[in-house]
């Protein structure tokens, strides 16, 4: 299955310069709070979801207090920890914080501004997470439109939209669609970035990911790894980020009768995940499933939903 994008972490340099902004703007709220979402985005970025989770919700308290239950400081807050919680498992409360987020912002700013077409595309990446393509596959279709008329078909913002709805669309078995999606988001994406940026990784993946679903697993498995290359130069190599691929490019290689080396990339995504997500999490559930099918037949695991 496809994956959502998202972007790399950053070092510890950064981390210090935002600590020393927040503690230089503690008698400004409305700056401190957003210092502190963007802290929490930080560590979210470099795999550290435990703190991320501490912070999160105190910086909502806190945003409530300071600015009332309607402000789109706190809808700022609560797509940020909906966003985590995307990639913890915590799928419900997640859906929760977006929809409140949503709400604030069309209230603030209206149904045609770049808030709204964020939170449209988050709602749409929480549904393929959770498998939920049909439910998804509008919310993707709004972000795109929406962020079209603001910035035009070649922004990177659209290709992004863009990649996550040829991803929902490709759950709902419009492959021809989805596919033809993903490749005009790579071309904007490459003429954008260039090679070496994250949402071309995801973008490489959620290609490979359409091939496989079509029976090819030798370019998948070759897709799948282009992407996981990619994504250990730009986050390095223990980062749950590459969970995704690793546990897609072990279920192409296990149809192709590559079982050891399927195990090993299945254990390497369990170590990953385990510490960080809830038990329940889907990666982690299909790369327990697919290692257990490498010890005792060749695996017809599905690709992950992510």
């Amino acid at each position: 299955m496809a994956e959502g994008g998202g972007s790399s972490g950053g070092g510890g340099s950064a981390e210090e310069a935002l600590r020393a902004a927040i503690g230089r703007h503690r008698h400004d709220p409305r700056r401190r709070i957003l210092l502190q979402v963007e802290l929490a985005r930080r560590w979210r970025d470099g795999g550290d979801y435990r703190r991320a989770g501490i912070l999160l919700p105190l910086t909502l308290a806190a945003a409530e207090r300071a600015f009332g239950a309607d402000s789109p400081v706190v809808a700022a807050v609560c797509n940020e920890w909906g966003v985590l919680g995307k990639y913890t498992g915590h799928f419900a409360r997640s859906h929760g914080l977006y929809l409140r987020a949503l709400e604030i912002f069309e209230r603030a700013h209206g149904p045609e501004h770049d808030t709204v077409a964020t939170i449209c595309h988050n709602l749409g990446g929480l549904a393929h997470a959770r498998g939920d393509h049909r439910e998804g596959e509008p919310w993707a279709a709004r972000s795109v439109a929406v962020r079209t008329r603001l910035h035009g078909p070649d922004h990177p913002l659209v290709a992004a939209d863009i990649a996550a709805w040829a991803a929902l669309l490709d759950g709902c078995g419009r492959l021809d669609e989805a596919e033809a999606r993903l490749a005009e988001a790579l071309g904007i994406l490459r003429r954008a970035y260039g090679a070496e940026h994250y949402e071309i990784a995801v973008t490489t993946h959620n290609l490979a990911a359409l091939r496989h679903r079509r029976g090819d697993t030798t370019a998948a498995a070759e897709g799948y790894a282009q992407a996981l290359a990619l994504k250990e130069r730009l986050l390095g190599t223990g980062h749950p980020g590459l969970a995704p691929t690793l546990v897609n490019l072990a279920t192409a290689l296990a149809q192709r009768g590559a079982r050891r080396e399927a195990a090993g990339h299945y254990a390497r995504v369990i170590a990953i995940l385990s510490p960080v997500v809830a038990a329940g999490h889907p990666t982690l559930a299909t790369a327990r499933r697919g290692l257990a099918a490498t010890r005792e037949q060749p695996s017809d695991e599905g690709t992950v939903l992510t």
